[in-house]
């Protein structure tokens, strides 16, 4: 899939917790957890505006598109982490 989820990086760097997320935002534990594992199929605005608000970040932090020929390369980096 060329959009990529960088949910669990920007919670690392701000060193938050799945819980502490979900309650700011008020979204369930499931719904962030499927977006952070990248198995969303969309995200809302709102949800995305939250986020961020949470995580004091751009969307572009969060989300970030890979072309095909970028697959190589991104299997590289997910295998190392």
């Amino acid at each position: 899939m060329p959009i990529i989820v960088n949910l669990d990086v920007m919670m690392a760097k701000r060193k938050m917790s799945l819980n502490e997320l979900s309650e700011k935002v008020d979204l369930t534990l499931s719904n962030l957890s499927i977006l952070k594992t990248g198995k969303a199929k969309a995200v809302r605005f709102s949800t995305l505006e939250a986020i961020c608000k949470a995580l004091d970040c751009q969307p572009g932090d969060l989300l970030e598109f890979v072309s095909d020929e970028g697959d190589t390369k991104l299997l590289n980096r997910l295998n190392k982490s």
